[in-house]
């Protein structure tokens, strides 16, 4: 898995203009605290309606989770293979110069990936963005739709999506989905959100996919340690799993050789205002993809202030573009 840190770590270099004075006041609002948005998230995501488990059932979850952020190998090795595919395409990818013929030589190597290219190029915010024809069925014409960065940020999506889609009790199978869903957004709020921070745009997307491996792992320990009639749920062993969840993401990233901006990143996203713009620009897609998860499933309306205090008028821009396009 070495190569994912060698091979992805050519993104758009480019820097945008730091975020306007004007814009200042509105991010200068206090947001609510990250602890609050995991606690009511975690609730959500676990659909915890049974008794609370006892403070032992949590301490011996919490210990185990602790012991595989200290043998990442132990943790890597739930994590499922990627296609052989992928390191080959982003190679490919890594050369300005690319040629859509070669990449699309490539890819008809692996018809799932083929589905994937042209589904993304369907999508409706292409054809409003670039005025496409209404059906793109020619894997050149949508791989030069989709662009370079575009074809990285696909690629990358499919080398994780079997990390976190990984499955085994009742517990795991429904919470799996709906933290690819979370993962997903908050790459691309990482991604949208880091020029302005004057961060690399596609470490913040890695890094947006990748913070959530030792958070499933811990769900995945939750299914296999917790009493079915008592779940952990107090606001201290939430705040203690998604503390042991990151470092567990960090030293699966580190094993598998990430760039260290992308480590550092998830490893401080919830640090105060004096973090690395990476790690800025992480911890700020964390939080509109949770509350853009919470909203569109009717935990809370879209104007609430526990929504949209603190965020400024880019901010709500990126949520607005984090809606789920079928709503």
């Amino acid at each position: 898995m070495g190569w994912i840190g060698k091979l992805l770590n050519g993104g758009d270099k480019n820097k945008a203009a730091p975020v306007t004075a004007a814009a200042a006041p509105a991010m200068a609002r206090q947001p609510v605290s990250i602890a609050e948005i995991d606690a009511i998230y975690y609730r959500w995501l676990a659909a915890a309606g049974s008794a609370q488990a006892s403070a032992e059932a949590e301490r011996q979850i919490l210990e185990e989770l602790a012991r595989l952020a200290r043998e990442p190998v132990a943790g890597a090795a739930l994590i499922p293979r990627i296609p052989a595919i992928i390191p080959q395409l982003m190679r490919t990818l890594q050369n300005e110069n690319m040629s859509a013929a070669e990449l699309s030589r490539q890819l008809a190597q692996d018809v799932l990936l083929v589905a994937e290219v042209y589904r993304e190029a369907n999508r409706p915010c292409y054809h409003s963005r670039y005025n496409a024809s209404p059906s793109i069925n020619n894997m050149e014409g949508a791989i030069m739709l989709l662009g370079q960065n575009g074809m990285r940020m696909l690629l990358a999506r499919v080398a994780f999506r079997p990390i976190v889609s990984m499955q085994s009790g009742g517990l795991t199978i429904r919470t799996a989905p709906l933290i690819w869903r979370q993962s997903e957004k908050c790459a691309l709020a990482a991604n949208l959100v880091a020029p302005a921070m004057q961060a690399n745009a596609f470490d913040a997307y890695l890094a947006g996919l990748m913070a959530n491996v030792g958070l499933v792992v811990a769900f995945r320990l939750i299914d296999q340690m917790h009493a079915p009639d008592a779940f952990p749920q107090s606001d201290a062993f939430i705040a203690q799993v998604f503390a042991q969840a990151r470092i567990l993401s960090v030293r699966i990233a580190e094993l598998w050789e990430f760039p260290e901006s992308v480590t550092r990143a998830i490893g401080h996203a919830a640090a105060d205002a004096d973090a690395d713009p990476q790690a800025q620009a992480l911890a700020l897609g964390e939080r509109l993809s949770k509350l853009r998860m919470l909203v569109d499933t009717g935990r809370f309306p879209a104007d609430d202030p526990f929504v949209t205090a603190g965020l400024g008028r880019n901010e709500l821009q990126v949520f607005d573009k984090l809606a789920d396009e079928e709503e």
